[in-house]
């Protein structure tokens, strides 16, 4: 398996923190967020391989990130070529420029670089390879106002899930979705007819909402935190918790 981790945003919510620092690198209560990622995946025993995608505006920082840091397994930076904000590939963008620039026969673990994770991420692995099929996971999020601010799955009595929709204004379940997915190796086919047939590439939900009326897709359940720094306000809670809780 291969981990691809998107960090190629510019964060511009969090200016003026992020014109000068990407996201990722924020230090939350000792440690950055990317950091807590990396040390998770590399604890994975199926992911062999990581890939970091990065603008050319930060790469030099995440350069400097990689030469710090001792990790059991190898980490690769690719530059999306960016710049500034009205130049970015978006999500997907990201993720098939990397397909793309990478020799992959792999399945694939895709995350974004700016939530901390407050649960096992090998545990979700594990559940996909009991059944190899593109996952997702979810939380139960009781706050409509987070839950517009997010992904939403509907599912079914087997956890398939049924229908998603990103940052809807009326949500049909409390189950959000962080950004972090499993994908069977032949997802390409999927993503590339997808982008073929004019599908955004800006979010990742909004592939998950086309491809869950055409593939099963499954949401594994998670109980722990799961903090998106996309806010200063959203910096302070996770600051606060991530003290509080020891994450």
């Amino acid at each position: 398996m291969t981990a691809i981790i998107l960090a190629a945003g510019y964060a511009t919510r969090l200016y003026p923190l992020t014109l000068t620092v990407p996201k990722p690198l924020l230090v939350v209560a000792g440690r950055t967020i990317l950091d807590r990622l990396v040390d998770q995946l590399d604890r994975v025993p199926s992911v062999q391989r990581m890939i970091l995608v990065t603008n050319h505006q930060f790469h030099p920082h995440f350069v400097q990130w990689q030469r710090q840091r001792a990790l059991l397994k190898p980490i690769e930076l690719l530059d999306d070529g960016t710049s500034n904000s009205t130049e970015r590939l978006g999500a997907l963008g990201d993720l098939r420029f990397a397909l793309t620039q990478t020799v992959l026969d792999d399945d694939l673990l895709v995350s974004a670089s700016d939530n901390i994770f407050g649960f096992r991420v090998g545990d979700f692995v594990a559940a996909f390879q009991a059944r190899p099929a593109p996952w997702i996971c979810v939380h139960w999020v009781p706050e409509l106002a987070r839950r517009q601010r997010t992904g939403i799955a509907v599912l079914d009595a087997q956890d398939r899930v049924v229908e998603f929709a990103e940052k809807p204004i009326e949500p049909k379940s409390h189950w959000a979705v962080p950004p972090l997915y499993l994908m069977p190796r032949h997802m390409r086919v999927w993503l590339d007819d997808y982008l073929a047939g004019g599908g955004s590439a800006d979010a990742l939900g909004q592939f998950i909402a086309w491809l869950c009326v055409r593939q099963p897709i499954y949401a594994y359940r998670i109980t722990g935190p799961v903090l998106d720094i996309g806010t200063p306000e959203a910096l302070q809670v996770a600051e606060g918790l991530c003290t509080r809780l020891g994450l």
